[in-house]
């Protein structure tokens, strides 16, 4: 469900790739045209930059790999054609490097800086490389050669990749935009949880401290009090954990969770509906913590909710639950996964699922399966049989 990404990117640089490489055959041409000083000390400088525009080609490429070193990468391109330039230019008439491959690989190289730096980086970086791609030409070639006219090229390439980057970088912030606002949405809805959770135990907590106080009336022939404190205190105590847990995961599903003290065979049964559950019989009746049981009811639905979205021809869509080694391992299955899925509609589902599993110290995957299948699998650590969640991440 997210190949479509996948092959636009591979798209992009299969066609990076290709305009390296035309850029490499037109630096072959023009260097059989002026093949450069053949003594002296610029000489034998020109011969050891001769791969330099081959060099940058692949600075260009690797900052897919390196996003985070775009500045150094760019940084280190323009250094290079400067001083491809100034050699040119002391080398005299006939001493030219080639620069259609390294104005290529500048041009990529702005558009990165464009999208991922600093304000201010971007801007002094960009201004570096569009300098040099402009200058090259001019200054390498000489301005009443017919190659200086390849500066016009290289300011309007320059100026492409530049509102290229422009636009790529409104889109992120954009995108960073829509998740702030899911993610401020999806805390809001949180009080609605917290409410009926906190509810719940300081109920237990109000009966129980009007018991102690009716004891306490009744005089010396009462019950022995410390019982009852006893259970306030736990009562107080299992309300300050599960709120915590909560604010901490400090998420929240659309649809109503299950109430507090659902055992795990019902938060699954009541996401799933009509589809097919099938639990081991040790889970069935299993007792869950309050946050564990709207976790397990979100990822069903949301996996359930997918199903719909991407497979709506699917026949075969069921939930299981098992225990295996020290984990819960909860799946979610189907088939008629299209053969060629086309671009999915945004959503955050994938994310809202993988934060509240992550809080608690699990994890989830999800990728299609031969037979045009596809699984949805998420784990949560289990701990002591007696009390098998107690190992739960508390989320903050």
């Amino acid at each position: 469900m997210r190949r479509a990404g996948t092959a636009a990117r591979r798209g992009v640089l299969v066609t990076e790739i290709a305009a390296l490489v035309a850029a490499t055959a037109a630096d072959f041409v023009l260097a059989l045209r002026f093949p450069g000083p053949d003594s002296g000390w610029t000489g034998a400088l020109a011969g050891i930059l001769a791969p330099a525009g081959s060099a940058m080609a692949v600075l260009g490429v690797l900052r897919r790999r390196f996003p985070r070193h775009v500045g150094v990468l760019g940084g280190t391109v323009a250094a290079l054609s400067a001083i491809s330039t100034v050699v040119a230019v002391l080398a005299g008439p006939g001493g030219a490097q080639p620069m259609l491959t390294e104005t290529v690989a500048a041009g990529v190289l702005t558009a990165a800086a464009c999208r991922r730096l600093a304000p201010m980086h971007a801007v002094a970086l960009t201004l570096a490389l569009g300098v040099v791609m402009i200058a090259a030409p001019l200054l390498r070639y000489g301005f009443d050669t017919t190659e200086a006219l390849l500066a016009v090229a290289a300011a309007a390439y320059w100026g492409g990749c530049l509102g290229v980057g422009l636009i790529l970088r409104d889109a992120d912030g954009r995108q960073r935009a829509v998740l702030d606002r899911v993610r401020a949405h999806e805390r809001l809805q949180l009080a609605r949880e917290l409410h009926d959770l906190v509810s719940h135990h300081v109920s237990g907590i109000v009966v129980r401290v009007q018991a102690a106080r009716a004891i306490t009336e009744a005089g010396p022939g009462g019950q022995d009090h410390a019982e009852v404190y006893r259970e306030i205190e736990e009562a107080g105590g299992e309300a300050l954990t599960a709120a915590r847990r909560l604010v901490g995961m400090l998420r929240d599903t659309e649809h109503v969770p299950p109430p507090p003290g659902t055992g795990l065979g019902d938060a699954v049964r009541a996401a799933a509906g009509s589809v097919r559950v099938d639990i081991a019989e040790e889970l069935d009746q299993l007792e869950i913590p309050p946050q564990l049981a709207a976790t397990v009811h979100r990822v069903v639905l949301e996996a359930l909710t997918n199903v719909r979205r991407h497979a709506p021809d699917a026949t075969e869509v069921s939930v299981s639950a098992r225990t295996e080694a020290d984990e819960l391992v909860l799946e979610v299955r189907n088939n008629g996964v299209p053969a060629s899925p086309g671009p999915s509609p945004g959503g955050f589902g994938i994310i809202g699922m993988t934060e509240r599993i992550t809080m608690l110290g699990g994890s989830l995957t999800a990728g299609a399966e031969p037979d045009r299948r596809w699984l949805v699998t998420a784990r949560l650590p289990l701990g002591a049989e007696e009390l098998p969640f107690s190992s739960l991440s508390l989320g903050i």
